[in-house]
């Protein structure tokens, strides 16, 4: 169902691109659309009760569904399952551009040393691109040999482990980091949540300047040190946001703790 490389006639290797979703029909078109140019398109679904599914069955039919446990375990469940020697993996809310198109089939066509590549992303926020608070240099390992490379085993902000020497790519991912403020609190929840799991495994105890002098030296080191400040108010909206996470990060921990402390005491004492 993929449309084939018209670039060159030079064989290359080729490519499966794998797209993780859950009730993603305002974002899937759009995004299976800027790679319909791979050898494979492998969806892996978290069961979504939109119209996802029904629209990525217009560009492939080799959709798998999972249950969700986290966004590493879901991409190492569903790798082993795509066909091709390279994979590259775009979220739903990420487009690839025509000239990062051009620079992967380069790639697969001309050979490389590398047994992976990280792509920079160029990231939007309330409909306007940030060029600073740290964005700017934000960078993912999105390509990559199949069997070279596995996500960390982590709740949230996981990167792939790759066997081999890792190159980058000059063209970046578009990246659509905002829908709603409903559906960006819902997933900044989320994701405080497993951090502040992650967060466990190496905190015995939250001290109390985890909750202030931590989040406002991220709210410092963003908007001041990284220029935040030049993105006018969707800036200085983003560096209060990223210092409200680590916050809310220790917060909950801090539940945990105590929750975990009060269970134990009061075990103890029957």
């Amino acid at each position: 169902m993929n449309n084939k490389n018209t670039l060159t006639e030079k064989k290359r290797e080729r490519i499966s691109i794998l797209v993780p979703t859950f009730n993603e029909e305002k974002n899937i078109r759009d995004c299976l659309e800027s790679v319909k140019w791979a050898d494979e398109i492998v969806i892996v679904d978290s069961y979504s009760y939109d119209n996802t599914v029904k629209i990525a069955r217009e560009y492939t039919d080799k959709i798998l569904q999972h249950e969700y446990i986290n966004s590493a375990s879901q991409k190492n469940w569903a790798i082993p399952q795509l066909s091709n020697e390279w994979i590259m993996i775009v979220d739903s809310d990420e487009r690839v551009t025509p000239e990062l198109k051009e620079e992967i089939l380069k790639v697969l066509t001309d050979g490389t040393s590398y047994n992976g590549f990280y792509i920079y992303r160029k990231n939007h926020f309330l409909a306007k691109e940030i060029k600073h608070c740290g964005w700017n240099k934000d960078k993912c390992l999105r390509l990559f040999r199949k069997g070279m490379g596995k996500y960390q085993e982590r709740e949230v902000h996981a990167d792939i482990i790759l066997e081999g020497k890792v190159g980058y790519l000059k063209n970046k991912l578009i990246h659509y980091t905002f829908d709603s403020f409903a559906q960006y609190i819902k997933k900044w929840d989320r994701y405080t949540s497993w951090a502040s799991i992650d967060r466990g495994k190496k905190t015995k105890r939250v001290r109390w300047y985890y909750l202030t002098l931590r989040p406002l030296w991220r709210f410092i080191k963003q908007y001041i040190l990284k220029l935040g400040f030049l993105d006018g108010k969707e800036g200085y909206i983003i560096c209060k946001l990223a210092a409200m996470s680590v916050f809310m990060k220790y917060a909950k921990l801090l539940e945990r703790k105590n929750s975990e402390n009060h269970f134990l005491n009061h075990k103890n004492k029957k």
